[in-house]
């Protein structure tokens, strides 16, 4: 089936002026070097891609739409336009995710013209702009003022711009209406949308009786560039800069929002990846259009410092951004945790987007290497099979639990917060416009994605068909077919993992540097390999009918990380071409994690296209790892089957792994606590007893990312936690790690606490303590006289007005 996809100048190329016959072209005074080829000129035919284009357009729309409908996401328009009445739903920038399906569902009518989907969309459209106010504002959390809903900046317009989300809404309006509008030539949602900007564009600025602020969650900044790309007017593009220069600015603004909003110094001074990792990756992908259309070379040189900082210290090797459940946030320099591991889908696209733009800026390989391992790997694992279930967070292991997954263990079909489900809708149809690129009589192909592309280069047009069974299989076939014989510049990208990289710089590396041949032929002759920022360059006169075949060998191969990552540490990956393996307990008698791969296991992929859509599967031997109640290690060989980590989690709730242990000293022995009864005299509802005896550190007390117990919401409050053990042991000390979020919550270490255990049926204090330290940050012991119990119980007071909690609670045996 194919499949006709449209991204026509959303990102690159003309702008777009209105006139009585359509829109006419002119040429931006400036712009990226390298274009992308619209989607209105690539075609998808079968392969890995087709039917994943395919089911975006039968099912993800159509899910997604009815989703907004159940939730009152669609209502919200209605009740603000005063055509039905009713309480606000769900969350303040709902808005936005309407915008996004609308984005989404014009790409898919771009692609198949359906009567439905566009009757629906006007409808949509038509209460959108019954709900926009009088001067262009446009937010139905305040324009409906429902008194028994609060929300940040409810006492007024633009009063909490770090967290309110009006001008983030707005800038899914503008993404939404211009591909509305370049899908349908329907000036509906475009208007909307110009009123609105027009609005924001006399609020905001630099001159006298204007507000010098900025948007806390940054995405006005890509809307705005793809507004000044549609209609010409040079203030959506000053606007975006504006919002681009103003952040950090102390100076001009007085109170900043922070890390955690990328506000704490101007744009141009940054060099680390810090916050909340999606808002980072759309502020860096405006700033890379808002520096291609400006010609700014700060902008440049700093994203050159940031994207250096992520691909070396901060991505995950699934291509995945983000590794805070707290903020969903970058860690610090090497922190890449895997079974807490946040890797938000949103994030992914996010980071895809960014290295697309890097490309087009600077025309290196190395900015498509980890596009493509986004795509293949942290991306696609964030939308099942179906179409229409969704992981929010993406960690690289688990134990079947899934604990950030807003209480899913399995792929949900819905969220509260459903940021991902409607980026999913729109980013895979846009997937194509990233396959082809172009530049004066150079001609790129960045992916290798079976279909076809039309270029224009210069005065020449030139068609390119791929065959490929891409990314099971490394042979590719190119078609060239310029419309007439005429001597142009084609370059192949040759993907870092052929060259032995599996991502640009030192972070990762594979354990085997040895690399088999890449070959080329045109029309059945091999041609000499020449390469030049990572692309194969062709240069010669090419004629209707002429071929190349690229050959890139697909090795098993074993990834490493760096020592400085722990997490990582005498672990590996399975990769073969772009894809990340994984295992799951569903091939594995149930288990995962307690299964070592050495390193000289032979492995060998093998085709199957009955399991999981149809996918390369590799398999060898391994070992699974037993720990007796001694904690004695045994071992015994099974058959391993690792699949690709898109694909995991189709098959029930089960452990997986991405990181394999090369040796069994590398498995953790469970912790001695693990299947103790534990009972506690209050625990939060979203906390869970079990996390004081899971065996995962805690980096701080703060730490958001591991489960916790907490005593929460009582405060000043004697309160106790306790251990029953199956049978007596001796014990003479333990260790306690306090929970206590100073700085965002009210949980503190405790007042003091004490230590009792059973005996007879009555608990009494432990004799010659010494400890009982409150320190956060660490591991707090207590040792005194053995004593052989069946249980033990903390019992804390906790400090007025705050609660408290435990992180995990060690017991040491006498």
């Amino acid at each position: 089936m194919r499949h006709r996809v449209n991204y026509a100048m959303i990102l690159i190329g003309t702008c777009l002026l209105p006139s009585s016959q359509g829109a006419r072209a002119i040429a931006a005074p400036s712009d990226y070097p390298i274009q992308p080829v619209p989607f209105v000129d690539v075609e998808v035919v079968g392969g890995f891609w087709g039917p994943r284009l395919q089911t975006n357009r039968t099912v993800t729309v159509w899910s997604n739409l009815r989703k907004c409908e159940q939730t009152g996401r669609l209502s919200n328009f209605a009740k603000a336009a005063g055509c039905v009445t009713g309480s606000f739903e769900g969350i303040y920038f709902n808005d936005s995710d309407v915008f996004k399906v609308i984005e989404g569902a014009s790409y898919t009518l771009a692609q198949h013209p359906d009567p439905k989907l566009d009757a629906d969309l006007d409808a949509l459209i038509a209460d959108i702009a019954a709900a926009q106010e009088d001067d262009g504002y446009l937010y139905t959390a305040r324009t409906i003022n429902d008194p028994k809903y609060d929300y940040p900046g409810k006492k007024g317009r633009w009063t909490h711009l770090a967290h309110g989300h009006e001008l983030y809404n707005v800038g899914h309006l503008y993404e939404g209406a211009v591909a509305h509008y370049q899908a349908t030539g329907k000036r509906t949602l475009l208007d909307v949308a110009i009123k609105n900007a027009d609005l924001i564009h006399r609020v905001f600025g630099p001159d006298p009786g204007q507000r010098i602020d900025v948007p806390g969650h940054e995405e006005i900044e890509i809307g705005l560039v793809k507004l000044y790309r549609v209609s010409g007017k040079q203030k959506y593009l000053d606007l975006a800069k504006f919002f681009l220069d103003m952040r950090g600015r102390k100076d001009k603004r007085g109170n900043l929002y922070g890390d955690y909003c990328q506000d704490h110094k101007p744009v141009v001074e940054q060099s680390q990846a810090v916050g909340h990792a999606v808002r980072a990756a759309y502020l860096y992908s405006g700033m890379a259009d808002v520096a291609a259309l400006t010609g700014d070379e700060r902008y440049v040189a700093a994203l050159d410092r940031i994207w250096h900082d992520v691909v070396s210290k901060k991505l995950y090797v699934t291509g995945g951004i983000g590794a805070r459940h707290s903020g969903e946030a970058f860690g610090t320099d090497y922190e890449l945790p895997n079974r807490t591991a946040y890797n938000e889908t949103c994030a992914a696209i996010a980071n895809a987007m960014w290295n697309h733009r890097m490309f087009l800026l600077h025309g290196d390989g190395k900015y498509i290497d980890v596009l493509e391992r986004v795509i293949y790997n942290g991306f696609l694992a964030g939308v099942a099979l179906s179409g229409d279930k969704y992981f929010y967070p993406n960690p690289l292991s688990s134990d079947g639990r899934h604990p950030f997954n807003h209480g899913n263990t399995e792929r949900s079909m819905w969220f509260g917060c459903s940021c991902c489900p409607v980026n999913i809708v729109r980013f895979v149809p846009s997937i194509a416009g990233m396959i082809y690129a172009q530049r004066d009589r150079i001609a790129y192909v960045n992916l290798y994605i079976a279909g076809s592309g039309k270029l224009d280069l210069n005065d020449t047009t030139v068609r390119l068909t791929q065959e490929t069974d891409y990314p099971w299989d490394g042979d590719v076939k190119v078609t060239v077919e310029p419309e007439r014989p005429g001597e142009f510049e084609l370059r192949l990208r040759i993907p870092g993992w052929s060259q032995g990289r599996p991502i640009p710089g030192d972070l990762y590396r594979y354990k085997d540097q040895q690399t088999a041949e890449v070959t080329i032929r045109v029309n059945g002759k091999p041609t000499p390999l020449k390469l030049e920022d990572g692309y194969a360059v062709l240069r010669r006169k090419w004629s209707p009918g002429d071929t190349l075949d690229l050959h890139l060998p697909m090795p098993v191969r074993r990834t490493l990380c760096h020592e400085k990552v722990q997490a990582n540490r005498g672990h590996v990956v399975l990769e073969r071409g772009p894809i990340v393996y994984c295992i799951e307990g569903a091939d594995h008698d149930g288990r995962a994690l307690n299964i070592v791969l050495a390193d000289d296991a032979a492995l060998r992929p093998e085709t199957r296209p009955d399991l999981l859509g149809g996918i390369t599967v590799l398999r060898g031997i391994a070992q699974a790892v037993r720990t007796d109640e001694g904690g004695r290690q045994t071992t015994r060989n099974i058959e391993l089957t690792a699949i690709p980590y898109y694909a995991w989690c189709h098959r029930g709730a089960n452990e997986m792994a991405v990181w394999l242990p090369r040796d069994p000293t590398a498995i953790p022995k469970p912790p001695q606590t693990t299947g103790y009864r534990i009972t506690a005299s209050h625990c939060f509802a979203s906390d869970e007893t079990s996390a004081i005896s899971d065996g995962l550190l805690p980096t701080s007390s703060a730490d958001h990312a591991i489960p916790r117990m907490t005593w929460w919401d009582h405060k000043g409050t004697s309160e106790w936690l306790q251990y029953d053990l199956p049978e007596p042991m001796p014990i003479a000390g333990v260790d306690v790690y306090w929970f206590d979020d100073t700085g965002r919550g009210r949980c503190r270490v405790p007042e003091a606490w004490k230590l009792l255990y059973r005996e007879d049926g009555t608990f009494k204090p432990v004799s010659k303590p010494h400890g009982y330290g409150v320190k956060a940050d660490k591991f707090n012991e207590v040792r005194f006289d053995a004593v052989k119990t069946d249980a033990l119980r903390i019992e804390v007071q906790l400090r007025p007005g705050f609660s408290a909690g435990v992180l995990e609670w060690r017991l040491n045996p006498s």
